[in-house]
Formats: C-alpha cells, sequence, structure tokens
C-alpha cells in the first residue's frame, strides 16, 4: 500500500465529515431576519468547525508528506484520529443547537481535545518510521509536537471553563485553529528532513 491511498482514503473522510456537517444547516421558516437570526448559532458553529476540519486537513496534508510507508502503526494512528474527527459533525450540531449551555459547549471541547491528541498520536507514529529519538528530532517537529499537544490541553481547558463562563471556551476554541492556520515555514524544507 502506498501513502497515497492513506492519504486518499483520509480526504474522503474528511469530506464525509464536512458533508454531514453542512447538512445540519437548515433552511429558515420564512424570510424574515427574525428566522435568519435564529438559525445563526447553527451557521456560527458549523463555520467554526469547517475551519478547525479545514486546518487538520492541511496540517494532515503536510504531516504525511514525512512519512515512509503505511506501516500497521501509522495506518491505526491514521484511522484513530479520523475516528475522533468523524465526531465533529455531532458535537457541533449539538453546541449550536444549545449555544449557551455548558454541556454541549464542554463535549465540544472535549472532542477537539481527544482529536489533537489523536494527531499528536499520528505524527510520532511517523517519526517513529524515521528510527529518530524523541530527542534528536528536527526543531520544527519539537515546535509543532509542543503545540499540538498544548492545543490539545487548551482545547480540554476550553471545556472546563464552559462550566465558569462559556464565553472563554468560545474564545479558546477560537484562537487555537487560528495559530494553525498557515503552515509552519519551516514546511518549506525537504521532505525528507520534514518529519525527522
Amino acid at each position: 500500500m502506498e501513502m497515497n491511498r492513506v492519504e486518499s482514503f483520509s480526504d474522503g473522510v474528511i469530506a464525509v465529515i464536512i458533508t454531514v456537517m453542512v447538512l445540519e444547516l437548515k433552511v429558515p421558516n420564512d424570510a424574515t431576519m427574525a428566522s435568519l437570526e435564529k438559525v445563526l448559532p447553527q451557521f456560527l458553529a458549523y463555520l467554526y468547525s469547517f475551519v478547525t476540519v479545514a486546518v487538520i486537513w492541511a496540517n494532515h496534508h503536510h504531516l504525511l508528506k514525512g512519512a515512509r510507508n503505511p506501516d500497521s502503526r501509522l495506518l491505526w494512528a491514521n484511522n484513530n484520529l479520523l475516528f475522533w474527527m468523524s465526531l465533529v459533525p455531532f458535537v457541533t450540531a449539538y453546541m449550536a443547537a444549545f449555544p449557551s449551555k455548558a454541556v454541549p459547549v464542554a463535549l465540544y471541547g472535549v472532542a477537539l481535545s481527544v482529536m489533537g491528541f489523536g494527531f499528536s498520536h499520528l505524527r510520532r507514529a511517523i517519526i517513529a518510521q524515521r528510527n529518530v529519538t524523541l530527542k534528536n528530532i528536527s526543531p520544527y517537529q519539537k515546535r509543532m509536537r509542543w503545540k499540538n499537544t498544548a492545543s490539545a490541553m487548551a482545547y480540554l481547558a476550553g471545556a472546563g471553563f464552559a462550566f465558569i463562563d462559556i464565553r472563554i471556551s468560545y474564545a479558546i476554541y477560537i484562537v487555537i485553529p487560528a495559530s494553525y492556520f498557515l503552515p509552519d515555514p519551516s514546511l518549506v524544507e525537504s521532505s525528507g528532513t520534514a518529519a525527522e
């Protein structure tokens, strides 16, 4: 099996995730501004989740460029990430239905946190393929490992803050994908060193 098959499978799953999310958007009951305002939470939740999934997809694409082959560890690490990503439509719809309630907003953060840890796990699987110890990985990989772990922990913190002040949760949930919006300039490195 070649890496492009892994990437194609992942792209297909991510496309389905985005499709399921957009299907949750409901057309207003009439053509008034009041009806449009009622669906605003759904739209904002979709917009945020779309950007988050798009950021994961872009970084996933760059990350897989550093993989040597689709061994069993890499395949299952990738499937783990895709599983947690597949929950994004559910937690998005739940949060959109109850945007001011702590439990749905917290569950959203928990799901994104576990997805972040899944991304870190995939990164470790790719590093392991290259027989590089964590002490000897490139400065880029050190930064990205730290950033992935910090992001997952921040999502978890956002989940906790939902029970104190939901506005803090939303702020955390917005800042994290914004920090990934553009790939790190180090990705210009050759594909041979990008995963080391």
